[in-house]
């Protein structure tokens, strides 16, 4: 007897038992269900479902997972030991002893993020009855690329539990949600351990902790480009990183958010497979150029002086914003959450662009922690179904104009247009 068969007998056993979406859940893991849609009707046959959508997005990450491997030990090596001048990144980063060291640093929190997630998932199936839900698929793999590499395990269990009763349980489950689960997760941790999401010794494996630099006893640090900036160190991260090193990831920052070019090669993979909306993603990126413009041209104004808090990041090229910190993340995964985001056409354009706006602007006013995007985000799924709503109107009060404008020919007797003026309704 085959697996699938030897699985499809367990199934029949289980049918109508308690415990009996645990595993179906399983099953349909495994295998392609055998039911399928009969006859003709409303239903829509599609080669795609749930499980399917999950995946792909899942496949969008898994460069990004596997970059941050390497990026956990090079930022960690690199700052105990330093480089020399001149030296080859890639020679410097694609080596055994960084992917080594990223992989039992980051592999946890993907484990924890989906152990811990799946087990309130498969309690709450249990309870309600309803078969397992495979919203979390994604959201298991976004949680540990948005957290800093050195997030407590125990302190991540107890955000994901958050997140996901909280997030998303309590208004019905997958589907029903109007917050990003992950992104819920994230703020969760960001309100209650403060000082793990910020600062600059969460960003480097082993700062936390106190490892030493070699021939010294100062604490290795980790400063992203954003905290020097909001320090007024613009030479600093200057004379430390350059424009290559932001846009390919070799930088500090929290574990999957570093690589704009491989974020930027999986918002492509998205936009093609149909899973994710390229209005949201293009005005965003408008959205936070005009925010970036406008401080910009603040500073150029000289209506800010250089001894201001706020003036390190109003300063930074509009553009750059785009290639440090979450933004270009939170843009391809997950502003472009078809659940919490707009659905209509011109809400998706409203929504994207202030999604950018905002989060540059957060990200300059608020210095103690410069980067906005899980705010920004979680401030427009807020705000989307306003958005909709508005829009959808409208279009109605667009259409009942043009009812209005409509004109009407009158008939005589025999149902024959009358040859008279047409009269307005």
């Amino acid at each position: 007897m085959s697996i699938k068969s030897k699985m499809h007998e367990l199934k029949l056993k289980y049918q109508g038992k308690k415990m009996a979406p645990a595993f179906n859940a399983f099953h349909t893991f495994l295998f392609t269900p055998d039911e399928t849609t009969h006859g003709v009707g409303t239903h829509v046959k599609g080669a795609d479902d749930l499980k399917r959508t999950m995946n792909t997005v899942i496949m969008a990450l898994v460069p990004v997972l596997l970059f941050s491997f390497f990026n956990t030990g090079y930022q960690h090596y690199s700052a105990i030991n330093g480089f020399p001048e001149n030296f080859s990144v890639m020679e410097h980063f694609l080596t055994w002893d960084n992917f080594w060291l990223g992989l039992i640093t980051v592999l946890p929190l993907v484990i924890v993020s989906y152990g811990v997630g799946l087990i309130v998932e498969f309690i709450f199936a249990v309870i309600k009855g309803h078969e397992v839900e495979e919203g979390y698929l994604v959201t298991g793999m976004l949680v540990p690329l948005i957290v800093p590499v050195d997030t407590p395990l125990w302190m991540l269990s107890v955000a994901v539990v958050f997140g996901v009763v909280i997030g998303k349980e309590v208004f019905g489950g997958t589907g029903m949600n109007i917050l990003n689960p992950a992104l819920t997760i994230r703020a969760f941790l960001f309100f209650a351990y403060p000082t793990w999401m910020s600062g600059d010794k969460v960003w480097v494996h082993g700062a936390k902790d106190g490892v030493t630099q070699a021939g010294s006893a100062d604490a290795i640090t980790g400063e992203t480009i954003l905290g020097y900036l909001a320090q007024n160190k613009e030479a600093a991260y200057a004379a430390k990183f350059d424009i290559s090193d932001m846009f390919f990831g070799f930088i500090p920052g929290s574990v999957g958010e570093t690589s704009t070019f491989l974020i930027l090669l999986g918002g492509l993979f998205l936009i093609f497979s149909k899973i994710a909306s390229w209005r949201i993603m293009v005005s965003a990126v408008v959205g936070a150029l005009a925010m970036g413009l406008i401080f910009n041209g603040v500073v150029d104004a000289g209506w800010i002086p250089e001894y201001s808090k706020f003036y390190g990041l109003m300063q930074f090229e509009f553009w750059k914003h785009l290639i440090v910190g979450g933004l270009a993340f939170g843009i391809v995964y997950m502003a472009t959450d078809p659940v919490t985001g707009s659905q209509t056409t011109r809400g998706k354009w409203i929504y994207g662009f202030f999604i950018g706006f905002i989060s540059v602007m957060i990200r300059v006013f608020n210095p103690g922690y410069p980067e906005g995007v899980f705010l920004a985000i979680l401030l427009m799924n807020v705000f989307a179904p306003t958005i909709d709503h508005y829009v959808i109107q409208g279009n109605v009060k667009k259409r009942m104009r043009r009812l209005k404008k409509a004109t009407i020919f009158p008939k005589d007797s025999e149902g024959k247009a009358a040859e008279l003026q047409p009269e307005t309704v």
